[in-house]
């Protein structure tokens, strides 16, 4: 029996993930981070400040209440193409702009909902084509959602939002401003989070923990803890006391920097979006979140065969509709009076001209009566006596 002789350096398998580590550098990747969230909390900055460029521009304050009338809740896309060691990650960023800024927000995560199901619809669409080159793919990797930092817990509409968009995408709750609480009150306002997001059923996305260097797994855990993330955004440099240069807010008590793990958890978020579970982020949106989508169309529907949507309705004319119909209605019963006041009134007549026809019928009868005794009385004397 011959032996099979294999030389030291192998036959080459083990050179696989270097292939791929190139395949993926040449090619990049792709990257949609949504970020949602009531207006003024930051969200422009922190995305600024995350990825250390202006990749969205600040909106004119003074220009916040123009659409008011228009209570809709957009969709704003960013497209940016960021390069660091020779390698290129092409970044989407959604916003949504009028989320959560009106008094009336019945159903203002609609919109958003829809988003998120439509980019999943389009890209089951185009895998079903013959030709599959040059997909787009804007499926949403990561869900950031701003939470006013108020110090009690969750709103009613943050738990409806966050329960919507937990089994749709990969959530991170995200408390916003969180230099403007102090660190009593931030670790009790995260507590009361926590549990507001586990009394409710709220799915938020978990990092991966264990891992076989054990420096990582505990770098993994420390992220997982810090859950929801108090975030500080700013992109100006500013001096510490001690004369250090810092991104950070400058206050008269002292400086709130960005990246220091005492004041802030941006650094732990930022590993989590970026340097260490981005591809967790893009793998767990394939596997889990677009199957699901793909599962329950595949369930109701034959190959090919396009979606069937309802017509959506429109907020932007929500409340006139309301109006015109409280108005139609209204007009519609004045009409009604209107006319059983005529049946009414024709009734009356009607009674009256009965009565009168009677009257006349017995004025007519007492004629024919008093005729036919005057004919008597001339039949019996032969003679009319004039």
């Amino acid at each position: 029996m011959s032996t099979l002789t294999v030389s030291s350096s192998g036959i080459g398998i083990a050179h696989l993930p270097n292939q791929k580590h190139r395949i993926i550098s040449k090619k990049g990747a792709h990257f949609t981070l949504m970020v949602c969230g009531e207006s003024g909390l930051g969200k422009t900055t922190f995305i600024n400040t995350l990825f250390a460029t202006t990749i969205k521009n600040h909106k004119v304050h003074e220009k916040r209440h123009e659409k008011q009338l228009d209570r809709t809740v957009e969709i704003e896309i960013t497209k940016a193409e960021l390069e660091e060691r020779m390698f290129r990650v092409k970044l989407t960023v959604i916003d949504t702009p009028g989320f959560g800024d009106y008094v009336n927000n019945r159903e203002s995560w609609v919109p958003i909902i829809e988003f998120i199901d439509d980019q999943h619809e389009s890209f089951m669409l185009q895998e079903q084509q013959p030709m599959r080159q040059g997909k787009i793919d804007m499926r949403v990797h990561a869900c950031l959602y701003f939470i006013r930092p108020t110090g009690h817990s969750l709103k009613p509409l943050d738990i409806e939002i966050m329960k919507r968009l937990s089994s749709r995408v990969n959530l991170i709750p995200v408390i916003a401003k969180a230099d403007t609480l102090t660190p009593k009150d931030l670790a009790q306002f995260k507590q009361n989070v926590r549990q507001a997001i586990e009394a409710n059923h709220i799915k938020i996305y978990s990092c991966p923990i264990e891992s076989e260097d054990e420096e990582t797994t505990k770098r993994n855990k420390s992220i997982a803890d810090a859950f929801p993330y108090a975030i500080i955004g700013s992109t100006n440099i500013v001096q510490t006391a001690d004369g250090r240069k810092v991104r950070g807010r400058e206050y008269s008590w002292g400086v709130a920097e960005v990246e220091n793990e005492e004041h802030c958890d941006f650094k732990k978020l930022r590993n989590l979006l970026i340097r260490t579970h981005m591809l967790d982020l893009m793998t767990t949106t394939e596997d889990v979140h677009y199957e699901n989508y793909r599962q329950q169309q595949m369930a109701t529907r034959k190959f090919g065969e396009p979606k069937v949507t309802k017509k959506p309705e429109n907020p932007k004319f929500r409340e006139k509709e309301e109006e015109l119909r409280k108005s139609f209605t209204a007009k519609v019963k004045a009409e009604e009076t209107r006319f059983r006041e005529w049946e009414q009134q024709l009734i009356t007549e009607r009674d009256r001209l009965n009565k009168d026809l009677e009257t006349q019928h017995a004025q007519i009868k007492q004629l024919e009566s008093e005729l036919d005794k005057l004919y008597q009385q001339v039949g019996r004397s032969g003679t009319v006596r004039r």
